[in-house]
């Protein structure tokens, strides 16, 4: 049995400072090891430890499509010693990555169904992992109609926004960018809070799925808003990323009631979590 705390070597490919405030950076990491590229088979929707010697480890959505191959891609926000330690670091740099940890959304229910995608922040990570894999030519006649909406503070706090605005282009997808308020004379696109656009925006649950990963307090206020729409509980899936520790259940600072978020999720439907203690 392999060591599961023992992360496998990448190389820090390409480093992409994604929002104005520079605290959000998306990471391109590249295996050492082939072999250790091949192991490292992940679902969208699943997150990853990334490991800097002597400083420690912390869980992150991985960003990056399976269907994208030769690199993963992690979007890491500036928040602590490790998260700062890796923002000073360089193109060409090494570190680790253990995993893939946790489940994944659930892509085999969502076949033949059409998606509504809800994100805001920078949990906007699996959910775009998500969108790259159902666009890819092999994988879109599997679902109906895509409909995303995504939102941030403001304009300058979007993340991947040449892709944004690719996929605002296309026929085949519904794309849905608001931003909480800006005073810039040339935005043109949705301003209110994500909860609200979606009440706009989408107009029926009839043989459709929805992912949601976001703040807190984004979820919460989003969850009444698609049981209005006729959402059943089982058809919305919620990512509790924000809650990973360890990321295999050893640790115990995850739990919430019996389940641990790393190992049981951290992709949990609402009917799921209402049979466990509050959270949202």
């Amino acid at each position: 049995m392999e060591n599961p705390y023992l992360p496998y070597p990448v190389r820090i490919e390409a480093i992409v400072t994604e929002t104005e405030d520079k605290n959000l950076k998306t990471f391109k990491l590249v295996f050492l090891n082939a072999e250790d590229e091949d192991k490292f088979t992940y679902r969208p929707g699943q997150f990853a430890e990334l490991s800097i010697p002597g400083k420690g480890e912390i869980p992150i959505g991985i960003a990056s499509s399976p269907i994208e191959t030769g690199f993963v891609l992690f979007t890491v926000n500036k928040v602590g010693v490790v998260t700062t330690h890796l923002h000073n670091m360089k193109e060409g740099d090494i570190m680790g990555i253990r995993g893939p940890l946790g489940n994944w959304f659930p892509w085999d229910k969502m076949e033949g169904r059409s998606v509504v995608i809800i994100g805001g922040g920078f949990a906007f990570t699996t959910l775009r992992s998500s969108i790259v894999y159902m666009l890819h030519p092999e994988n879109r006649s599997r679902f109906e109609d895509i409909t995303v909406v995504y939102g941030a503070r403001t304009p300058g706090m979007l993340l991947y926004r040449d892709e944004l605005a690719q996929w605002e282009q296309r026929d085949d997808l519904d794309m849905n960018i608001t931003v909480d308020g800006t005073d810039d004379p040339d935005w043109r696109y949705n301003v209110g809070f994500v909860p609200a656009i979606t009440e706009q925006k989408i107009t029926r649950a009839d043989n459709a799925i929805a992912i949601v990963c976001g703040p807190p307090i984004m979820i919460k206020f989003t969850q009444p808003v698609l049981e209005k729409l006729g959402f059943p509980l089982e058809d919305i899936m919620l990512s509790l990323e924000m809650r990973m520790k360890c990321g295999i259940g050893m640790c115990g600072r995850c739990n919430i009631g019996d389940q641990y978020v790393c190992k049981d999720g951290p992709v949990f439907s609402m009917a799921q979590l209402r049979e466990l203690p509050l959270e949202y």
